[in-house]
């Protein structure tokens, strides 16, 4: 009981952290980070490492998860999408891709001349392709954003997602098999994108029919809270008594889940879900965003090295330059070419999720886990304050957003 009145207690100060952040003409999400950050278990400890292991939190975190997933899924109406088509995925696999060689391609060429095995280059790339949708989603959260940018982002966020999943774990692998030979199989990968899709769709098709019918705040709120439940249990369920392997992506079933009720109700109804479920997304968001902030470690602010800020200008300059040129292809509006990249930035707990995996890898090799952790922890952190600012600025000079 007193490590969850810690844990709201923490919510609460980033609540008023975050107001006193946009007073500065900051996004909130600032206050939030640095709440988390303070009150972790590298600082003051209100929120300590046991409370992070603990079964209750890491539930309530994956519900939340799933929850600020249906901000994504309901962006998700087909016939919208189709008239993005070509553009969204080119765009999606252009940034993501594009980020994973230039930073593998930058790290391997000073790998070589610093005589460290090439094939943490990968890992490096592999590591900084992944974007952490919920800072950004925070922000259109916050200052109501909408626009071109917003409706690209959204669904762009979905798929980089996946687009992570498969390129990161497909690195891993290939990497253990010639390490260590620790990693999950090539096969698992798929299963690991397509899993999460189809425990959504199993409790979304009947939240559809069920939000046809219902009517009214409570009715409706306590479908999708069940529904959620469900597919939060759902997903639990296989990950720790059949597939406990592999990490399944909540997040990704609450934009499945949503995705499919979403296409099944019609765009006033929609609007109205949306409404009612808005207080919880905000809490989640809130939640969400704080756990990304509890285990960075400001000290390592202070160690940050060349690695480090060489990690975070390529892996801008891929995210940035990647959706900017493949953006323009695709003749997608200007604002999205020139500001579609900076909503991009965001990273850390996605980084720091694969960080923890790929040194399981390279257990063998204390030395490269030293250059892995120190690296992508210290840029985590610097990052994401760099990050969440950029982002805003891009929606701001998108005009998405009202300048304050």
């Amino acid at each position: 009981m007193m490590q969850l009145l810690r844990w709201l207690m923490v919510l609460v100060l980033a609540v008023l952290a975050g107001r006193l952040v946009s007073k500065i003409k900051l996004p909130a999400i600032l206050g939030w980070l640095i709440i988390g950050m303070l009150f972790g278990p590298h600082a003051l400890g209100l929120i300590p490492q046991p409370v992070l292991d603990a079964v209750w939190y890491k539930t309530v975190i994956i519900w939340m998860q799933c929850a600020f997933g249906l901000m994504l899924g309901t962006e998700l109406v087909w016939k919208e999408l189709k008239s993005y088509g070509k553009g969204l995925i080119v765009t999606t696999l252009s940034q993501s891709l594009g980020t994973f060689c230039f930073v593998t391609l930058v790290f391997a060429i000073v790998f070589l001349l610093a005589d460290v095995p090439v094939y943490l280059a990968f890992i490096f790339g592999g590591i900084a392709l992944a974007t952490a949708p919920a800072p950004a989603l925070s922000i259109v959260n916050e200052f109501h954003a909408k626009g071109p940018v917003t409706n690209t982002l959204l669904p762009i966020a979905v798929l980089d997602d996946i687009v992570a999943i498969i390129v990161f774990f497909t690195v891993n692998s290939v990497v253990a098999s010639s390490v260590s030979g620790g990693s999950i199989s090539l096969y698992m990968i798929p299963v690991m994108v397509l899993l999460p899709v189809i425990i959504g769709l199993v409790t979304g098709l009947p939240a559809g029919w069920l939000l046809n019918r219902v009517k009214g705040r409570v009715q409706t709120l306590a479908v999708l809270l069940v529904g959620i439940t469900l597919t939060v249990g759902g997903g639990w369920l296989i990950n720790t008594k059949i597939l406990s392997n592999i990490t399944l992506n909540y997040m990704l079933m609450g934009v499945s889940f949503s995705a499919v009720f979403t296409n099944m109700v019609g765009k006033e109804r929609l609007e109205e879900i949306t409404d009612y479920f808005h207080p919880i997304l905000a809490i989640s968001l809130l939640a969400a965003i704080v756990d990304l902030g509890v285990p960075l470690n400001y000290h390592l602010i202070l160690g940050a090295g060349f690695y480090t800020f060489l990690y975070i200008a390529a892996r801008g300059a891929g995210k940035y330059f990647g959706a900017r040129f493949s953006s323009k292809a695709m003749k997608l509006p200007e604002t999205v070419q020139k500001y579609l990249g900076l909503t991009l930035l965001p990273h850390s707990g996605v980084s720091l999720v694969f960080t923890g995996i790929a040194c399981a890898t390279l257990t063998s090799q204390p030395e490269l886990v030293g250059i892995l952790q120190g690296t992508i922890a210290a840029a985590a952190v610097i990052n994401e304050i760099i990050a969440v600012i950029a982002a805003k600025k891009g929606f701001e000079l998108a005009g998405e957003i009202e300048r304050i």
